[in-house]
């Protein structure tokens, strides 16, 4: 089993690398070499930061090229967590207008109600989709770590699991074979490593 997670400059890398090889996964590489990416059995896009730097970041290593080979046509399974999570989808108001990677159907938003904390830091519970392949063995409503200011939804059915803040949001989804977490499951504990080990090996 090989895992390349996308480097693109933007993302807790080493904390990710660390959750994978933790489950016995040790062939973990870090690239954004066409040739290595196409070759993972399961890629990871990581991600902290701003939308739309990490879009051009992306652009720049013509990352969105090859990720639209790889993942739509291809169909390698890909997980995105946080904003790796966001930029999957079709777009992004942070810092004005940008256009996503448009994998999924959706748009990331900021948080609009006043009443809350933004950013969006701690545990929060969420409510597990049926029959998910990321919640394999998970009892419902667990608690993951989240840290953000914008929120992915969706009028589509993208397979997602949703959280609520004051208002509901997309807190993970699973469709065909692309897959997020707005959440960062390397920092959740135990539920956190049984998603990355259920995403390895369920996709």
């Amino acid at each position: 089993m090989k895992i390349v997670i996308v480097d693109y400059g933007m993302g807790n890398i080493r904390s990710i690398v660390g959750a994978i090889k933790h489950l016995g996964y040790n062939n973990v590489n870090v690239s954004d070499e066409e040739y290595e990416l196409k070759n993972a059995n399961r890629l990871i896009l990581p991600g902290v930061g701003n939308f739309s730097q990490a879009m051009k970041s992306i652009k720049l290593k013509r990352l969105d090229e090859m990720l639209s080979e790889i993942v739509m046509v291809d169909k390698k399974p890909i997980l995105g967590i946080c904003l790796g999570m966001q930029l999957l989808s079709e777009s992004s108001t942070e810092n004005g207008f940008n256009e996503g990677l448009g994998f999924v159907d959706g748009k990331v938003e900021k948080f609009t109600k006043k009443n809350i904390k933004v950013p969006h830091v701690g545990y929060n519970q969420i409510n597990i989709e049926q029959n998910s392949r990321l919640y394999h063995g998970i009892n419902q409503n667990p608690d993951y770590y989240f840290t953000h200011s914008y929120r992915l939804q969706s009028d589509s059915d993208i397979g997602q699991s949703m959280c609520s803040y004051s208002e509901e949001f997309v807190a993970s989804f699973e469709s065909g074979n692309i897959s997020g977490t707005q959440f960062h499951p390397e920092l959740s504990q135990n539920n956190g490593i049984k998603l990355l080990k259920n995403f390895v090996e369920n996709f």
